[in-house]
């Protein structure tokens, strides 16, 4: 019998889709900002990008970043999506906003901008310093 593996993806949307706390407007787009990311690998996006675009998807896979999912729950993916709609942003301030949407069907400028917002009334600067930190931004 062949062995059935999800892709992280799915993982995600599984352990987020029965979400329905205080941030469940912007927490539902970490899946989405994910897959962005790792789409954008595949894509023609400049080569610069690349280490922050991989250390925004590693980042969703440690188990021990600065708000863990497995201690904190859904809302441990608070610091996830910072961490992507910030690397997203950089890549949006060379390639603007359309090379994005390409890999998109959300109006991405709006979620990214949604996110980025919601997570930073959240978390305090001791946090952020220590997500960029982590991935060596």
């Amino acid at each position: 019998m062949e062995a059935i593996f999800k892709d992280f993806y799915d993982t995600l949307i599984e352990n987020l889709e029965t979400y329905t706390g205080e941030y469940e407007s912007f927490i539902d787009y970490g899946p989405k900002l994910f897959k962005l990311l790792c789409d954008l690998l595949n894509s023609e996006v400049d080569r610069s990008f690349k280490l922050p675009i991989c250390g925004a998807i590693a980042y969703y896979v440690t188990p021990d970043d600065v708000i863990s999912e497995q201690v904190y729950g859904p809302y441990g993916y608070i610091d996830d999506i910072y961490l992507s709609s910030h690397v997203l942003k950089m890549v949006a301030s060379h390639h603007g906003y359309a090379f994005l949407k390409k890999h998109s069907s959300d109006d991405i400028e709006r979620v990214i901008d949604e996110c980025e917002r919601k997570s930073l009334e959240i978390l305090n600067e001791d946090e952020i310093k220590r997500i960029i930190d982590y991935i060596g931004l």
